[in-house]
């Protein structure tokens, strides 16, 4: 049984186009009124990812943040369980959905309060996951905020490729466990973020010991040197052993309980909140401004994007493509289009030209990694596995956050 998302009644649109337009609407003012938001990611599953947001958001709360935390992890909401809410269910309040009290300070939203049932299935395919996680934006009493927490699913998907879209601001920690099949992964992530234009804060390790619970004593699990960075830029913040006990309080909804007992492994995690407070700037007594005019911040600037051209759309070839059109974007529309020739083929060269060109965007059906590292050495943002469509109908859908992904045709 496939799972809705939530719908709050509003005024109804005319159109489909004016009810999305209404929604992000809501999701910029909501956002407006957010000091910072921290995503918390990961390349791989199963590694604590989602136990980190939820310490984290308690933490922050428990500093006197005024906190929120948002499970955007759809087919794995497991911020229910973490903290004892699995019988929650989320409530209307002036027509927006209420956040489920966490603790003092702390405001929580989860899918697995939208479902019917705990354990059932979302199936859903990437624009139904982009509007959602507006609606989980929008749609939801989140008032003012000092920070906002991101539990993002695993890898690079839509949902944190949406995220990258909506909130550009957003800092990211990411999180692995010291083994390279883990690692490779934290370094996927990381480029991603380096190609979304995303600030990567650090890494926090997981795992890499195991602390014993008769003597507390932390005892290697990995051969790899637990703490040794996963790429040059990347510090470890923290690193947080496997604790038998805070594996039994996860399961158990008691995670809450565990980090206020102040053990030794609570006591890593509490200094991970500390850093986020401390090193990312919030203020001692943060209050952010409302501004209910705030628009999309990607909306707000103008963009140029190129895009490789054969009979008026995109080609696939994007090495060898005869004309780039050049789209430039302004608060959300399309201001001009243009093509130009690009120089003769040559490795590293196309990077280059279009970053002479004032290229903010690339959109292209298939890239090489060599050649999207050299676009993020330019800055410059590289979108593949697009359609063959239009310049102009692939520039709207990406300043509308719609653009999904296929297959990376060239990837290697």
């Amino acid at each position: 049984m496939t799972a809705m998302p939530p719908q709050p009644h509003h005024s109804a649109p005319t159109s489909p186009a004016d009810e999305r337009r209404e929604t992000e609407r809501r999701r910029d003012e909501a956002l407006g009124r957010i000091g910072r938001v921290v995503a918390v990611m990961s390349g791989k599953g199963g590694v604590g990812k989602s136990t980190v947001a939820a310490a984290l958001a308690l933490g922050l709360a428990r500093a006197g943040r005024r906190t929120g935390l948002l499970d955007v992890d759809f087919h794995g909401p497991s911020v229910p369980t973490l903290l004892g809410l699995r019988a929650e269910r989320a409530t209307l309040d002036d027509r927006r959905l209420r956040p489920v009290p966490a603790a003092p300070n702390l405001a929580v939203m989860s899918l697995g309060f939208l479902l019917a049932e705990a354990d059932q299935a979302v199936i859903w395919r990437g624009p139904m996951k982009i509007g959602v996680i507006n609606q989980l934006l929008g749609d939801v009493a989140w008032g003012d905020l000092d920070v906002l927490v991101l539990d993002c699913p695993p890898g690079t998907g839509d949902e944190p490729l949406t995220i990258g879209q909506i909130v550009p601001t957003a800092e990211v920690i990411l999180v692995g466990t010291p083994q390279e099949v883990a690692m490779s992964d934290v370094r996927k992530a990381a480029s991603f973020c380096r190609q979304v234009g995303l600030a990567v804060r650090g890494l926090v390790e997981t795992m890499g010991t195991m602390r014993c619970p008769s003597c507390g004593a932390e005892v290697p699990l990995f051969r790899r040197a637990a703490g040794t960075p996963p790429a040059p830029g990347i510090p470890v913040l923290a690193r947080v052993p496997f604790d038998p006990a805070l594996q039994a309080a996860c399961d158990e909804g008691r995670l809450a309980t565990f980090l206020a007992e102040e053990g030794p492994t609570a006591g890593v995690l509490a200094g991970l909140a500390d850093q986020v407070a401390s090193g990312f700037g919030l203020a001692a007594d943060p209050t952010p401004v409302p501004d209910s005019g705030t628009t999309n911040p990607r909306e707000t600037s103008t963009m140029r994007y190129a895009i490789p051209t054969a009979d008026g759309r995109l080609t696939l070839h994007f090495g060898h493509a005869d004309q780039f059109a050049l789209v430039d974007a302004a608060d959300g529309e399309i201001q001009s289009v243009r093509s130009a020739p690009p120089p003769p083929h040559a490795p590293g060269v196309l990077p280059q030209w279009l970053k002479e060109q004032g290229v903010d965007v690339v959109i292209a059906g298939g890239m090489g990694q060599r050649a999207q590292a050299l676009f993020a050495e330019q800055g410059i943002e590289v979108v593949v596995g697009a359609p063959a469509e239009t310049p102009e109908d692939l520039v709207r859908r990406h300043l509308a956050g719609t653009l999904v992904s296929g297959t990376n045709i060239c990837d290697h």
